[in-house]
């Protein structure tokens, strides 16, 4: 009879021993453990990051860190952290907190456009991902990678499509480079290629051609009609004379560093540059700024007529006058000159 009591005994502490337990554990897992009173807070993991570094960046967001601790470290999370983007939303429990910032990586939007070089896209993309501008620059100039793809250092921004993609924080540089040159290839769909081939134009010399137009016109309901006359020139050997070209290679050189050239004179003609195209024929050989989309497709279905020149149309700025002869294209021009000399632009 005694030893029954204590085998009660026993069974009722046990009883009490796994209740509590269980509390605890259904305290760890289930009772929610946000501190902030936002809808939703994200946390940003770095590749880098251990169990440690995460945690001072959980502990403003949660009430009990001990109790978070307990079940990362029953899950095995605390020994396996991943980085990303990822989401806590208020009321979330630590089990919930924990299968988010394991599996649930948020995709980011990044987006670019009108960045010129290289360097200048490495650091825009840099400020929206995890990776640094320098990883970038490396991964976007590596010559095993621009060789396998026939593309040179003269026309490798050219793979860069300016638009929104959806990619993870965490996308390493080697991985950004790869996923923009599929989005490059899907542009060039059969029908883009196909339009290419009729001009007899490489994709390069396609986009070169594209970035004239772009830095020439903004507008995207003239820009077929100018590239329409800058291949009307290079059927007829024409030099293209882009005054955008002029530009390009001017900054590249020492005394033209940060300055804006607002007017193009006859002394920056006189440039020695391939990209001169005053001074040499055919197409430049590579890009001088990033295209929008709307301008490649402006080259590739370019507007047919006999128009030879433009000039900006002074009652219009930002748009043209087109002209099929030398004297129309001067009266054009000297509009617009005498335009820049009221505004008191010399240079």
């Amino acid at each position: 009879m005694y030893i029954k009591k204590i085998l009660w005994a026993v069974a009722l502490i046990g009883l009490v021993i796994f209740g509590v337990i269980a509390y605890y554990i259904y305290g760890a897992m289930f009772s929610p453990n946000t501190n902030f009173e936002e809808d939703t807070k994200y946390i940003f993991i770095s590749s880098d990051d251990d169990y440690f570094t995460l945690r001072q960046k959980l502990i403003p967001l949660l009430n009990d860190m001990d109790s978070f601790d307990a079940l990362a470290k029953q899950k095995e999370y605390s020994s396996n952290v991943k980085p990303g983007k990822y989401i806590i939303r208020k009321g979330m429990n630590n089990n919930e907190i924990i299968n988010s910032i394991r599996s649930g990586n948020i995709a980011v939007k990044v987006s670019f456009n009108n960045q010129n070089s290289l360097e200048d896209l490495a650091g825009r993309i840099s400020r929206q991902i995890e990776a640094d501008s320098l990883g970038l620059l490396k991964a976007m100039k590596d010559s095993t990678f621009l060789v396998k793809h026939n593309f040179k250092a003269e026309t490798a921004l050219g793979m860069y499509l300016p638009n929104s993609y959806q990619l993870f924080w965490n996308t390493t540089p080697e991985g950004f480079v790869k996923r923009m040159k599929r989005e490059y290839d899907n542009f060039w769909n059969v029908d883009r290629s196909s339009k290419a081939e009729a001009l007899n134009f490489t994709k390069a010399e396609v986009m070169a051609l594209a970035s004239i137009v772009y830095e020439e016109s903004k507008q995207k309901t003239e820009q077929p009609r100018v590239a329409g006359v800058y291949i009307n020139r290079l059927k007829i050997r024409m030099p293209l004379q882009a005054d955008p070209t002029l530009k390009f290679a001017a900054y590249k050189l020492p005394e033209y560093e940060n300055t804006i050239i607002r007017r193009v004179l006859n002394i920056h003609k006189e440039i020695d540059s391939p990209y001169n195209t005053y001074k040499y024929a055919g197409l430049p050989p590579g890009l001088i700024a990033m295209p929008d989309l709307s301008a490649i497709d402006a080259v590739l279905n370019y507007e047919k007529h006999d128009y030879l020149y433009f000039a900006v149309d002074a009652q219009r700025p930002g748009f043209h006058r087109f002209a099929k002869s030398l004297s129309q294209h001067n009266a054009n021009a000297r509009k617009y000159h005498k335009y820049l000399d009221e505004k008191g632009i010399r240079k």
